[in-house]
């Protein structure tokens, strides 16, 4: 209790700029932990809705059905919603008799649209996870020599100086950068997680756009896409 109480005093005491230093940087630090918590929630979600869409499209339902069951819900987002755009544009170019290659590769580009939509709703947030993890140790560093800098140009004015003297000043200027690896490390850490899982959808997503896209192939040339299933 001693030591976060001394810590606190050293905050307090610390010269103007460095508590702007660590404002900034404690500032930064709930910023990412915020961004983290609801990244987290997102991506989540986003894993859940694609299992259990990939569950349901892969049983044999009925595309048509399975596509007014998502319209009818207002629309959906991740993999319901790149399956949405595809099917929506496949079956528009179908009525309006377009040759079969022309009505896969327009599906396609409308999967593909979705996509870039989702994986950028996914990403929003990521690259402030990555400006505070490189540059959090770099402010804090700032911090630190400002502190050390005020603290030994006080000494111009005694005629001996002592330990005791600097210590102070060298102890908050250190606290900056405690509080700058502090807010960059969880960001770092963050962005590498959130960044991995954010690639692994999008090869789902991608993987899901070739097999859907091989389906509507297959129906292109015969049938209706309104009674069209998937295979298993």
């Amino acid at each position: 209790m001693g030591e976060h109480l001394s810590i606190i005093r050293l905050i307090v005491e610390a010269s103007v700029p460095v508590q702007i230093v660590i404002a900034l940087l404690l500032l930064a630090s709930l910023t990412s932990w915020a961004i983290m918590f609801s990244k987290g929630r997102v991506i989540s979600r986003s894993r859940r809705e694609a299992d259990r869409f990939e569950s349901r499209f892969w049983s044999g339902d009925d595309l048509a059905q399975l596509y007014r069951a998502i319209e009818s819900a207002g629309g959906a987002t991740g993999m319901a919603g790149i399956f949405e755009f595809g099917f929506r544009e496949f079956a528009r170019q179908r009525q309006a008799n377009i040759a079969p290659d022309q009505l896969v590769e327009g599906a396609r580009r409308a999967m593909r649209v979705a996509q870039l939509k989702e994986i950028d709703r996914m990403e929003h947030g990521l690259a402030t996870l990555a400006t505070v993890g490189s540059t959090s140790p770099y402010v804090g560093l700032f911090g630190t020599v400002w502190g050390i800098m005020a603290a030994f140009s006080g000494l111009g004015n005694v005629q001996q100086a002592t330990l005791a003297m600097v210590a102070p000043g060298i102890s908050e200027a250190l606290v900056a950068t405690a509080i700058g690896l502090f807010a960059a490390i969880p960001a770092v850490m963050g962005y590498n997680r959130f960044a991995d899982q954010v690639s692994r959808l999008e090869i789902r997503f991608d993987a899901f756009i070739e097999e859907f896209s091989t389906i509507l192939q297959r129906h292109a040339s015969r049938g209706n896409a309104a009674t069209a299933t998937p295979e298993r």
